[in-house]
């Protein structure tokens, strides 16, 4: 277990607007909203020791992860009440051990954090009381845990911003890692989510030189930002991704890694084969595993272990998943090959769970967080089936 050194009586000053609804009983999901209320955190030092260890001896350790999306990413409402602001309820620890107790054992935690940065680039206080509080929920449980900054939208990859986003970038992992600097190698900073020029024609398609280069410069910003703080970050594990960390060979093949710093993971994203997985055609729900539905995967597993694994760089995951379309039973047995095939070359995958369900959109949920419960329990199954083929 970790061992916690307490600051007792930090209490945040100002009200925070969160939903009081918060999972995992019915007592708690059926209690009515109040936005008056004030909560109380208490702050939480944390200096355990850190292993130094290569990433790719890390990643050996890390099974298979599950992400808390559409939450602490969320940037509607304002203050800390924008966690519950995309319609999730407000997180708690018991979720976490939900995840846990399904065999999950890292969690990814995306929080945008521009709308929480003040003119000065400070970010505020209370949000990252909050940010920490959700991370302990993972961390004092002995799981891994990935922090990053998501659906921010002041660091598209171009040349004439560069030194603008560059700046933020490393005001915010300054921070960031300033708080985070006594935990061990359980936590790992991601970097960026999906660096790429938003609304282009070149947004999802691999990017282009510009594009690439300006990513590898806010890469080794956030690494040399890092690296320079104190605690243990300078042995802590480092995610970068490529451009939109796409799995298109030319952005693998132009990410820059770091010369002489063995603990950098590669942060892939990858919703495979794109029409079954992620395509807005509800009638795509077929997968025969083996057969032509199947050589996106094979492919992409081929390109990581050419570009990355046979070079001994370490990568993850970082988003994977199938929509629902109906189709439980069909995914769950898509879950199993794609889980066994990184699994072949090494590389764990995270699920990225944004807690939807209704309608016909991204609905990628799996637990639901007023019960915590498994909403398609065979998808589950199937993912640690394929930790075990």
């Amino acid at each position: 277990m970790k061992k916690f050194v307490k600051r007792i009586g930090a209490v945040l000053a100002a009200a925070m607007l969160l939903s009081s609804f918060s999972g995992c009983t019915k007592q708690d999901a059926d209690k009515p909203e109040n936005n008056d209320a004030v909560t109380e955190a208490t702050k939480v030092e944390v200096n355990d020791e850190i292993r130094d260890i290569p990433s790719v001896e890390l990643v050996k350790e890390i099974k298979i992860g599950w992400s808390l999306g559409n939450t602490l990413d969320a940037n509607g409402g304002s203050g800390v009440s924008s966690e519950t602001s995309w319609g999730n309820i407000k997180t708690t620890k018991e979720m976490i051990t939900a995840v846990k107790d399904a065999g999950f054992n890292i969690v990814r935690i995306p929080v945008t954090w521009g709308i929480h940065m003040d003119a000065e680039n400070k970010v505020d206080e209370a949000w990252m009381d909050r940010v920490q509080e959700i991370v302990d929920y993972a961390y004092s449980q002995d799981m891994f845990v990935i922090l990053n900054i998501h659906h921010e939208d002041w660091h598209d990859p171009y040349y004439d911003t560069a030194d603008a986003s560059i700046e933020k970038l490393t005001a915010l992992w300054t921070q960031i890692g300033t708080r985070f600097a006594g935990y061990d190698e359980h936590l790992i900073f991601e970097g960026l989510n999906e660096p790429r020029k938003r609304n282009t024609g070149m947004e999802w398609n691999g990017g282009d030189k510009e594009g690439h280069d300006v990513v590898n410069q806010m890469n080794a910003a956030f690494v040399s930002t890092i690296r320079g703080l104190g605690g243990n970050n300078e042995k802590r594990h480092l995610m970068i991704p490529s451009y939109a960390a796409s799995s298109n060979g030319g952005a693998l093949r132009d990410l820059v890694i770091p010369e002489g710093d063995d603990k950098i993971i590669v942060s892939v994203h990858a919703y495979l084969p794109y029409e079954f997985a992620l395509g807005g055609d509800i009638a795509k729900r077929e997968f025969i595993p083996d057969e032509g539905s199947a050589s996106e995967v094979v492919s992409l597993m081929d390109t990581l272990k050419t570009n990355f694994i046979d070079k001994n760089i370490a990568v993850i995951i970082g988003e994977f998943g199938a929509r629902s379309k109906a189709n439980e039973d069909i995914r769950a047995e898509w879950a199993t090959y794609y889980v066994s095939k990184a699994k072949e070359i090494g590389v764990p995958c995270i699920w990225w769970d944004n807690g939807a369900f209704n309608g016909t959109g991204e609905n990628f949920g799996l637990l639901n967080r007023a019960t915590c419960t498994w909403e398609f329990p065979k998808i589950v199954e199937g993912l640690m089936k394929g930790l075990e083929e």
